[in-house]
Parts: C-alpha cells; sequence; structure tokens
C-alpha cells in the first residue's frame, strides 16, 4: 500500500505509548489515564495487539521484556519465550524425512508451547498498579464485540489465505463466508475474548491450568501435535540480567540470549571509530559500513545463539570493544564484504509487534511479542480462539548445534527490545518487527538519533535498508534498499559490490519501528510511530 507521511513527534508530559497499531496505543494510554504503570500499559497494549493484529501477535506466542523500575534505577530482563514440549526431539523429524522443521502447521504450532501469558502475567505481579483484569478489559471488548480490519490486516490474510484455509477454525475467524474481509470490515473472536477473561481472572494459572489449558492441549493431541497438558503446566517466565553496552555518550541495554540482542551491540561497537556521525546520513558510507558490521555480528549469532540454559552462550565476549577491535579488521571500506566469506543465515520474513511505554514516575517497559511468520502456524487451537505460533520452526534439527532443539528448550529468538540512558537518566525505548531486520533497525534507529540528531519520529520513518534475504529465490546477501535514499548513494553501493534490491519510497518489508524518548530538561516524553504500520504514539 501507498505511504505517505509527514507526522510531528508526538509529545506528552506524564505518559507515552508507540506500537504499531492506534487502538492499542490507545488502550495503553488508557491504562496510564487510569493510574496504571508502565507495564499495566505495554500489557494492555500487547494484548489489544493480540485481537486487533492477529497477522503479527498473539497471546499463543512469545514475549521478552526490558522493564526499568524508576525508584532503584535497575533495568530487567523477563523472559516469555515458550519451550520445547517433553516429546520433542531432532530425530523424530529427521526420522521422517525432514531437513528442517515445517514453518506452518500442527507440528510447528505445538513444538513449543505459548510464552507470553505468563510473561505478562509475571510482570503485572512484579509491577502492575492496576487489577490484572482491567489490563485485558480493552483487548476483551475487541475480541467479543468485534474490531475493525485495517487495509494492511485485508492484506496480510490475503497473502495467508491459502494456509489459514488449511485449518476450520483459522478459516472461520479470518476468512468469513470463504472471502478474505475487506478494509473496513469488522471482525470477532469470541473464543479469544473467553481465554483472555480465563487469564484475566485466574492470572497465569487461567491460561495453564483449567479449561483453556484442557482445550489447547485436546487440540494438539486431535491433531497429532506436540505439547500437552502438563508441558502447559510447566511453562513460566523468568527474571534475567540484560545485556548492556554503550555508544558515544548512551548506554544501550538489549534484551541477552536466547534472543539476538547481542548483535545490535556488537554491530554499534564495530561503527563506533568509523565516526559516523562526520559521514552524510544518507550517503554511501552509513550503509556499506552497516551492512558489514551486520553480517559479522550475525556470523556470530549464527554460530553460538541459543537458549543459555542448554548451552554456553559468551554475551560478555561478543559484546566487548575488545572482541569488535578484533572483528573490525574484516570490514572493507571500499567493497562489500563477500558473503562466502563471513556467512549468516535467518530470514528478514517475520511478524513481531513492539509496544513502548513510560509512565509519569519515569518506569519504562519495553514489550516484543510475536507469533514469528505471518499468522504464525497458521492454526488456531480449536474454539480457545488461540493461533499458535511456528517459532519452533528457528530450532536446528543438527544435534552439534546449540540451537538444536530439545525438550524444555527455547529456540534462539529474533525478539529482541532496548531501552537507553544518557548522563544516567532514561532517555529511550525502542523496539520493531521484521525478523532478522530487527537489530539492523535497532542500529539504524539508534544511529539517526545519537550521531545525526533526529528526533524519535524522524528516525523511524527515515529511508531504510535491510540486508539478508526474505525467501529462498534470493541470495542470502540481497541489500534491500528504500528509494527516499539519493540515486547516487544507492548507485555507489551497488558499485562497491552490493546486490541491490530498489525498493519503492517505502516499503512495510523494512519493518515497523516504534520508540519513546524522554527530553532531558523537560521530562516531556517524545513518541515516534511508524508509518509502515498501522500505529501512532498516544500521550497523556
Amino acid at each position: 500500500m501507498d505511504i505517505t507521511t509527514g507526522r510531528p513527534v508526538t509529545m506528552a508530559p506524564r505518559g507515552m505509548v508507540a506500537c504499531p497499531h492506534a487502538l492499542a496505543s490507545q488502550a495503553g494510554a488508557d491504562a496510564l489515564r487510569a493510574g496504571g504503570s508502565a507495564v499495566d500499559a505495554a500489557i494492555a497494549a500487547g494484548a489489544v495487539l493480540a485481537v486487533v493484529y492477529p497477522h503479527m501477535t498473539g497471546v499463543g506466542g512469545d514475549a521478552f521484556w526490558l522493564i526499568h523500575d524508576a525508584k532503584t534505577g535497575a533495568v530487567r530482563f523477563l523472559d516469555g519465550g515458550g519451550r520445547a514440549a517433553a516429546s520433542a526431539s531432532a530425530s523424530w523429524f529427521t526420522g521422517r524425512g525432514h531437513d528442517t522443521i515445517p514453518l506452518r502447521g500442527i507440528l510447528p504450532a505445538t513444538l513449543t508451547t505459548p510464552g507470553a501469558p505468563s510473561s505478562w502475567a509475571e510482570a503485572h505481579r512484579a509491577y502492575g498498579r492496576l487489577p490484572f483484569a482491567r489490563d485485558l478489559e480493552a483487548a476483551i471488548g475487541y475480541a467479543r464485540d468485534g474490531y475493525p480490519v485495517t487495509e494492511r490486516l485485508a492484506g496480510f490474510i490475503a497473502l495467508a489465505a491459502a494456509d489459514l484455509a488449511k485449518h476450520p477454525h483459522s478459516a472461520a475467524l479470518f476468512l468469513p463466508e470463504g472471502r478474505v474481509p475487506r478494509a473496513g470490515a469488522k471482525l470477532t473472536n469470541p473464543g479469544l475474548a473467553r481465554t483472555l477473561e480465563a487469564l484475566a481472572h485466574g492470572g497465569r494459572d487461567g491460561f495453564y491450568g483449567g479449561p483453556v489449558a484442557q482445550a489447547l492441549a485436546r487440540h494438539s493431541t486431535a491433531e497429532g501435535g506436540f505439547f500437552d497438558a502438563a508441558d502447559l503446566a510447566a511453562q513460566t517466565a523468568f527474571w534475567g540480567e540484560p545485556l548492556r553496552g554503550t555508544y558515544r555518550d548512551v548506554t544501550i541495554f538489549e534484551t541477552p540470549a536466547p534472543t539476538q540482542g547481542f548483535t545490535v551491540l556488537e554491530m554499534l561497537n564495530l561503527l563506533e571509530p568509523f565516526e559516523l556521525h562526520r559521514r552524510d546520513r544518507l550517503g554511501p558510507d552509513h550503509a556499506h559500513l552497516m551492512v558489514q558490521a551486520k553480517q559479522i555480528a550475525y556470523h556470530d549469532r549464527d554460530r553460538y545463539l541459543a537458549d543459555p540454559r542448554f548451552a554456553d552462550v559468551p554475551m560478555e565476549r561478543l559484546v566487548s570493544k575488545a572482541y569488535a577491535d578484533e572483528r573490525r579488521a574484516l570490514i572493507d571500506p571500499a567493497r562489500a564484504l563477500p558473503w562466502d566469506r563471513v556467512p549468516s543465515y535467518g530470514s528478514l520474513s517475520g511478524d513481531t509487534v513492539f509496544v513502548a511505554a513510560v509512565d509519569a514516575e519515569g518506569n519504562a517497559a519495553a514489550l516484543i511479542n510475536s507469533l514469528y511468520g505471518v499468522f504464525g502456524s497458521a492454526v488456531v487451537a480449536g474454539d480457545t480462539g488461540v493461533l499458535l505460533q511456528n517459532r519452533s520452526a528457528y530450532f536446528s534439527l543438527d544435534p552439534a548445534h546449540p540451537n538444536c532443539v530439545a525438550p524444555g528448550k527455547t529456540p534462539l529468538h529474533t525478539l529482541i527490545a532496548s531501552i537507553a540512558f544518557r548522563q544516567g537518566r532514561l532517555w529511550g525505548v525502542v523496539g520493531c518487527m521484521g525478523a532478522d531486520g530487527q537489530p539492523q533497525i535497532h542500529a539504524q534507529t539508534y544511529v539517526s538519533m545519537i550521531d545525526h540528531g533526529l528526533d524519535i519520529q524522524q528516525a523511524v520513518e527515515s529511508p531504510r535498508w535491510l540486508s539478508g534475504r526474505f525467501g529462498l529465490g534470493e541470495s542470502r546477501d540481497t541489500l534491500h534498499v528504500e528509494s527516499r535514499f539519493p540515486a547516487a548513494t544507492i548507485d555507489e553501493l551497488e558499485r562497491r559490490g552490493h546486490l541491490v534490491d530498489r525498493w519503492g519510497p517505502w516499503n512495510e518489508l523494512a519493518g515497523h519501528a516504534h520508540g519513546i524518548t524522554i527530553d532531558p530538561y523537560s521530562g516531556i516524553r517524545m513518541g515516534g510511530s511508524d508509518p509502515r504500520s498501522d500505529g501512532a504514539a498516544i500521550g497523556c
């Protein structure tokens, strides 16, 4: 769809929420006005997104959080990654002729359990001020009474229609009367409304126990899936330490393993000596150097990243300045780094939503929630209304690889979130969608703000590039570039050896980025929302 913008940064004195759907941002801002915390606002927004943005997120997916406590100054990491069922094994797939885990259907849908609801409940237990049921109220209403089909949602339903049509419960929800709904139509999900009500009143146990868990397990068993009631009961979210790095005068926290957050810090460490603030923001050097930094960091990701409870992931070394000094020798200022010299894998295709929230006291929540692929596995679990994720497709089937599937293990995750500080004070909350694109978008957004002084709205709507492939037919080192970059820049990137895919001026495949910054003198909250999405930044 055509995209135009020109919107200014959103400003508010007390609180702010930014995410990829305006109704979700509104629900989060309403929670702040009702006296809720940043975490209450993030849950309210995330839950609405699970209803109105079903192609990108859901309660059947996973979630990771960074939460800043203004009183203590701490930044905490909350892991809501789903775990592999007790019956999971690589041999199950290889013995049936699979080289990889399927991307769609009941197998990836049930190989790991949904992790997001446990993280919502745990974040609320620690930092919520409103009743949990109040946080889920708007989402329940939209699921029960109906939500609007945006042009973007209609387009994604059309894109996934063949996969959705294979599953009766999915087709009933998203292809009413066997047709793709038009933009402006209204859809409902009464089963999801009941599931959210069970979660609202029973907390974590309302989803992972009782009738909801029984229905999820029954659907898995009936369709030949993996998880059962015991696997669901075992799913919990847990706290950990975030990663910390610096870029110029800014301290940036990122989510640790099993997420790829370290790649952002490694990229920025590699780039810092090149003094990007002295170079043209839309000139060829920026993208040329950043693409090579991405390639090196992703090569490390593919070698080391896995669930740290099952593998030794050398996070401290990977985010150190000394390690970047070693690896920087690979960067060539004149020519593109050949992919086969420093290979990296993965895919730019994927869904995800990011929610940024800051409250009046200066607490902040960065929530990333996803199903992985568009509409996840495309499987709705019976009358629960829950669309199940396909994140388990990221597992390896190689027994020697640290990311090989195993019972109780969380797969390598592309999901990342960030919180940044300047002069010891909260300065920014930034995140995005985009699978392998996420670290690239984090880095481009931070460089735009830190090196070139853009505000958060200007940064998220700046011309964007992504390096990698979206499908099997593309080269792994394709550089996709929006045409709002100067033609001379794109031509020069091509001359330097980059395999360029020339996009139009705006492309939703470039990802949705959202964020909040805080003015260090006035404390005014400034929100930015990506015009490539249906989002908004809404303050109070």
